[in-house]
């Protein structure tokens, strides 16, 4: 399983163009991104860590006016964000390496954060503090329980981690979290099992 979660960063590079034209556009997710978004200041600044082509978690929230800091490992993702959407701001780098020395009203890790190992996982819940204003909400997606699993994608094996929900709870508070909401595949997103929290200092 390790094997296929080294091999992420280069599937979404390899295989962008088929990502773009398979990613769904029907914003299922909007309920999630509204809850969110009503935890923020108007005009809020948004990091968007996995932000893949910038749609249509990005677009969502450019259109209510959000100030919107991408980042993603996929070059040709990013670059399809800097066509799309050129106001914003778009860099290529690998979360697990997050540090842009700066705090963001919200941050979203929507269908990217849980293709990391549950380590990498652990460690990156530090990465949100820092990035994190006071009062800053937080939303990603995860699995339902503790393991890994292996999908498929353009034929390739699509690698999936996740940690304990009672892991989730002890991280996001040790980093000054409190939950806001979570489901566990949520029947109206798709199956999601959702995150929403939010800085309490």
């Amino acid at each position: 399983m390790t094997d296929s979660a080294d091999t992420i960063i280069s599937l979404y590079q390899r295989h962008a163009t088929a990502y773009d034209q398979q990613r769904g556009r029907g914003l299922m997710e909007a309920h999630w991104l509204d809850r969110f978004l009503s935890l923020v200041p108007t005009q809020p600044s948004v990091l968007d860590i996995g932000c893949g082509m910038g749609e249509p978690i990005a677009r969502h929230l450019i259109e209510r006016g959000c100030a919107v800091t991408g980042i993603d490992s996929s070059e040709p993702l990013i670059a399809l964000c800097r066509e799309r959407f050129p106001q914003q701001a778009w860099q290529v780098a690998d979360m697990r390496e997050l540090a842009l020395d700066r705090r963001f009203d919200g941050l979203i890790a929507w269908d990217s954060f849980f293709h990391l190992t549950p380590d990498a996982q652990r460690q990156m819940f530090p990465r949100f503090r820092s990035h994190a204003a006071d009062g800053a909400a937080l939303l990603f997606t995860s699995g339902p329980s503790h393991g890994e699993a292996i999908g498929s994608f353009e034929g390739e094996p699509l690698y999936h981690g996740s940690l304990a929900p009672a892991e989730y709870h002890s991280l996001l508070a040790e980093n000054d979290f409190a939950v806001v909401d979570h489901v566990v595949e949520d029947p109206e997103c798709g199956g999601h099992t959702v995150w929403l929290a939010q800085r309490t200092a």
